[in-house]
């Protein structure tokens, strides 16, 4: 790796680079002065993760691959390869569509994930003074019995048993991950500390790179359907998740997670605002009155509850500085970016 490029604020691991979140997260870090090495399962989405970022960053972004982050000490090569890093950003969580066995397919792969790196990076990382985990919201909300506000105190109520359910195993994955890390640090007591980013449903710009509108981001989905009319007669319910936040605040959020000393030891929920599947629609209506005729009807009826739980999103603008993006904003620029890839709509 080249080492001659200068001084930085430090050296970030970022796993799982080609994901939409993480996207965003290494743009953050490098318009901000850090070098950054990602992980990819193969050279070619290495390469791809390299070529999408502005050619001005491209020589303070590498890649390393690591094909299977579920394997036993599978993090240990991008650690004993001679790059000193000063910290890590672990946003992979491995994904099945296919899910056979919720436990062996879902389950563990985001639960040995999240334990591997923690393990790897206090065994072969002393300079690493700090981790981030990209968690999810998933790990605070408990659909069962919502309380009247959630904010960082909240837990899910999900526990292994729940995981044999297919639907749930994505939340049960996310709050069992999430234990897991916090409990590695109060057993292992390593010499990194620890901020886990709790975001909500998530939308904004999709990635730069994106080869085709099939492999977006799945909460960015129902905005891709509405603009190609798969709505227009039917729009689904906007259950089970009513708050959203845009990708640009939940990188800020990272490089905050990574930049402000009182940011350790803390988990944050970012969250920017409530949102319903109409409201997206009547947003894009407003900026786009060109795709009109694809959009459900205008007078279709808005799911959006009456008693529906609030959100306390203080905590990240107190200690992370957090501004939040608004939902028009949010939406416009997420449409603007599909219309930007000119892969037809």
């Amino acid at each position: 790796m080249d080492n001659t490029i200068g001084p930085t604020k430090g050296v970030v691991l970022v796993t799982g680079g080609s994901g939409f979140i993480a996207s965003h997260i290494i743009d953050e870090l490098l318009d901000n002065g850090f070098r950054v090495v990602t992980t990819a399962r193969s050279d070619e989405k290495g390469r791809r993760i390299v070529e999408s970022a502005s050619p001005a960053q491209r020589n303070k972004l590498s890649y390393i691959i690591i094909e299977d982050v579920a394997k036993e000490n599978a993090f240990d090569p991008a650690f004993t390869q001679g790059t000193t890093f000063d910290y890590v950003v672990h946003t992979a969580s491995p994904y099945h569509f296919n899910v056979q066995d919720p436990i062996k397919d879902f389950l563990d792969p985001a639960i040995k994930g999240t334990t591997g790196i923690l393990k790897s990076v206090a065994a072969h990382a002393p300079t690493v003074k700090r981790v981030v985990i990209t968690s999810s919201s998933a790990a605070m909300i408990n659909p069962l019995n919502h309380p009247k506000v959630y904010d960082e105190t909240c837990w899910a109520p999900w526990t292994l048993e729940d995981a044999k359910d297919p639907n749930r195993a994505y939340i049960v994955s996310k709050t069992l991950s999430s234990k897991a890390a916090w409990a590695f640090m109060e057993t292992e007591k390593p010499k990194f500390d620890l901020v886990v980013i709790n975001n909500t449903y998530t939308f904004g710009p999709v990635q730069r790179n994106l080869p085709s509108l099939d492999v977006m981001n799945a909460s960015n989905h129902r905005i891709r359907d509405m603009l190609q009319g798969k709505m227009k007669k039917d729009m689904p319910p906007t259950a089970p998740v009513f708050t959203f936040v845009d990708v640009r605040d939940v990188a800020r959020a990272h490089l905050k997670a990574v930049t402000v000393p009182e940011a350790g030891g803390n988990r944050f929920y970012i969250v920017g605002s409530h949102f319903s599947n109409k409201r997206i629609a009547d947003s894009i209506r407003k900026s786009y009155p060109e795709f009109e005729a694809r959009l459900p009807p205008r007078d279709i009826p808005d799911d959006f509850p009456d008693q529906v739980y609030g959100f306390d999103n203080s905590k990240s603008k107190r200690v992370l500085e957090m501004e939040y993006t608004s939902f028009d904003k949010s939406v416009r620029d997420t449409v603007q970016s599909i219309l930007d890839l000119n892969l037809g709509l």
